[in-house]
């Protein structure tokens, strides 16, 4: 990457003192800092990362598991959106799945949100708050999850 620019963080090495590898890649997204008086070069902030993983409440979050999820319940489609936000200082998990377009009572649709929120926290060990949406009101996914920046102070 030309220098100052974004790009993942990939450890090499060099010698054979280290460990046998070629190259880590740790999918951080990160920049090399400005040169200084220090004998190393120094890494800026990680900002994001280059794959869909999630960390929510210090838990590693893949999308594809969520969708596992999904998929053993009967009454829920594949469609789903997942939507973080942060309170105070913890993240939460939101997700917004469709029904099928047989399941019409609401009871039907809350039997299904608890089977969800139980598979999710059997496996992955998080609460999850999940809406159950009717059929097409869930956004089509044109490929890598969209992240949102919280720009608030911390």
């Amino acid at each position: 990457m030309p220098e100052g620019s974004h790009g993942e963080l990939v450890f090499t090495s060099l010698t054979k003192e280290a460990l046998p590898i070629v190259r880590y890649r740790t999918r951080d997204l990160t920049r090399l800092l400005p040169p200084t008086a220090r004998s190393f070069r120094r890494i800026g902030k990680i900002t994001g990362r280059s794959d869909d993983m999630l960390i929510i409440r210090g838990v590693n979050v893949f999308p594809s598991q969520i969708e596992e999820q999904i998929l053993k319940v009967p009454k829920l489609s594949a469609h789903y959106q997942l939507e973080v936000t942060r309170r105070g200082h913890m993240d939460e998990l939101d997700v917004h799945v469709e029904a099928k377009p047989d399941v019409i009572s609401e009871a039907d649709r809350e039997t299904a949100a608890r089977e969800l929120q139980h598979h999710i926290k059997a496996l992955i060990g998080i609460n999850t708050r999940i809406h159950i949406e009717a059929v097409g009101s869930v956004e089509r996914s044109t490929g890598k999850a969209k992240r949102v920046v919280d720009k608030r102070p911390q």
